[in-house]
């Protein structure tokens, strides 16, 4: 690591959980964010800030007024701006260090699976069940942790699925694909602006202890949280063993 590099980094290297092995596996990684709206925002600020070496920012949406009360991400001047390009920018500004590829197209089938096998980690970061269950498939048959938030309303939650992990179960255990959920979207439901900065900051905690190996992630649990009552709750999550995405 360079002189810079030490000093930028220097409160997690001072760490003895990271220290500079930690730190320097953080900068040789590359992270997919798929999406860069509410919990994308606070992520890859985080990511960015904490030194990861090569972020891939996906996301097919553009900037619109209704995303500045929560998507931190974005400026007023971005209005109109593809997210990922935006998200860019802004990224630039925190650390040049930072690599971010800006991938302006929603990524489906094999563009997904290729970014997915080139990742260290990626954190699901939409908005939607449709692209949740692909980026879980596709994590699963690359083999690559996934961690996954969610917010509405005043409600969050987050899990990591480490398909590294003997009998780990995946996202399509906690929600079957086939089973006839509710899409809730912010754009009907609406949205608390800080509920989605405490579960996107938390996907980014999850990503990084993941890289470093330290501590002890929320693989095989569910984390609820009640935002209007500032409670937690831990759910255990199971491997399904008849799941047709990560049974076999």
């Amino acid at each position: 690591m360079t002189d810079e590099q030490l000093l930028r980094y220097s409160r997690h290297i001072l760490l003895p959980e990271i220290g500079v092995e930690g730190q320097e596996r953080l900068v040789a990684a590359r992270v997919l964010v798929i999406g860069a709206g509410g919990l994308g925002s606070p992520a890859a600020l985080y990511l960015a800030s904490a030194g990861i070496g090569t972020l891939v920012l996906a996301d097919g949406d553009r900037v619109d007024l209704t995303n500045l009360q929560r998507q931190i991400l974005h400026r007023t001047d971005a209005i109109g701006w593809p997210k990922a390009e935006s998200g860019e920018r802004s990224l630039a500004q925190i650390n040049p260090e930072c690599r971010v590829i800006a991938v302006t197209d929603r990524l489906e089938d094999g563009q997904l699976a290729a970014e997915v096998a080139q990742a260290d980690v990626v954190l699901d970061c939409s908005d939607n069940f449709a692209t949740r269950h692909a980026v879980n498939r596709a994590c699963v048959a690359h083999r690559v942790p996934l961690v996954s938030g969610a917010a509405i309303r005043f409600d969050g939650q987050v899990a990591v699925f480490d398909p590294r992990r003997p009998g780990a179960p995946c996202y399509h255990c906690l929600f079957p694909e086939a089973q006839d959920v509710e899409e809730m979207r912010c754009a009907v439901m609406g949205v608390f602006a800080p509920l989605t900065g405490i579960v996107g900051a938390m996907q980014a905690a999850e990503a990084l202890k993941l890289l470093i190996g330290c501590g002890t992630t929320l693989a095989g649990r569910l984390l609820l949280l009640d935002g209007l009552a500032m409670e937690w709750r831990s759910i255990a999550v199971p491997r399904d063993p008849s799941c047709p995405v990560c049974s076999a």
